[in-house]
């Protein structure tokens, strides 16, 4: 298996959007096209998704997930928020949880069962998501973290994921867009064929945003991969190089 250069991901974002811009899909993140082929099913009849996946949420900007001709819905507040964050202070840069939508420019793994759903990250410090899909109402009395509490269902070949409890901590793209506690997701994966997951998220966030919005990014099977073990503490070397605002280039 072919070593990945270990770089800060907010470094590597500014890298991937100077050299060829905001990457439209996973594909051109990592070079190679996606494997072509029906979609996987498992015995049950239920869609697939488990594998190694890059790709899937925003890295450097949130608004490249929108649909053409729409903007993002800051307040003001929160707009003024985004416009005094440091570069260097990123949650994400600094070896912390990306949250919910974000994604590191690492590859990461579903792992499937009938009770749980699993996402492990090879970025940063390791971290996963536990998406329960035997349970029907989140707890009455969340204590806020970085990933919330998710609750699955299926919709016909649709994984659909509900949020809630998350704290304010982390920015949902390197631009540094900002939430608050108040904030909702609802994520909803489907994989169009073999190569392709489609996750299209809605953010409902009275408390930064003026109106619920959705944004869509897609990630790309990576067939015959594993996740390395990538200590992020271990190996940042960038965050303290980093200069000025939170703005891509």
């Amino acid at each position: 298996m072919a070593k990945r250069l270990v770089v800060s991901s907010a470094v590597m974002a500014a890298v991937l959007i100077m050299s060829s811009g905001m990457p439209s899909s996973a594909a051109q993140q990592r070079g190679r096209p996606a494997p072509t082929g029906p979609a996987p099913r498992l015995p049950d009849g239920k869609p697939d998704l488990s594998g190694v996946w890059n790709g899937g949420g925003p890295i450097a900007d949130l608004a490249q997930g929108l649909a053409k001709g729409e903007t993002v819905p800051l307040l003001p507040e929160a707009e003024q928020i985004m416009k005094a964050r440091q570069s260097k202070d990123d949650p994400e840069a600094n070896c912390l949880p990306t949250g919910i939508p974000r994604i590191a420019p690492y590859p990461w793994r579903i792992v499937q069962t009938p009770t749980h759903i699993f996402f492990l990250f090879e970025g940063n410090i390791h971290s996963y998501r536990q998406i329960f899909m035997n349970v029907s109402k989140h707890p009455d009395d969340l204590d806020p973290t970085w990933y919330g509490h998710s609750i699955g269902r299926w919709e016909g070949d649709t994984l659909v994921v509900d949020t809630l409890g998350f704290n304010n901590k982390f920015w949902f793209d390197f631009r540094g867009h900002p939430h608050t506690e108040k904030l909702h997701t609802i994520e909803r994966y489907t994989r169009k064929d073999l190569g392709t997951l489609v996750n299209e998220i809605t953010i409902d966030d009275p408390g930064a945003y003026s109106k619920p919005f959705k944004v869509t990014f897609t990630a790309r099977f990576m067939p015959g991969e594993e996740l390395m073990e990538y200590i992020c503490q271990e190996n940042e070397q960038d965050t303290k190089h980093i200069q000025g605002p939170a703005r891509t280039p």
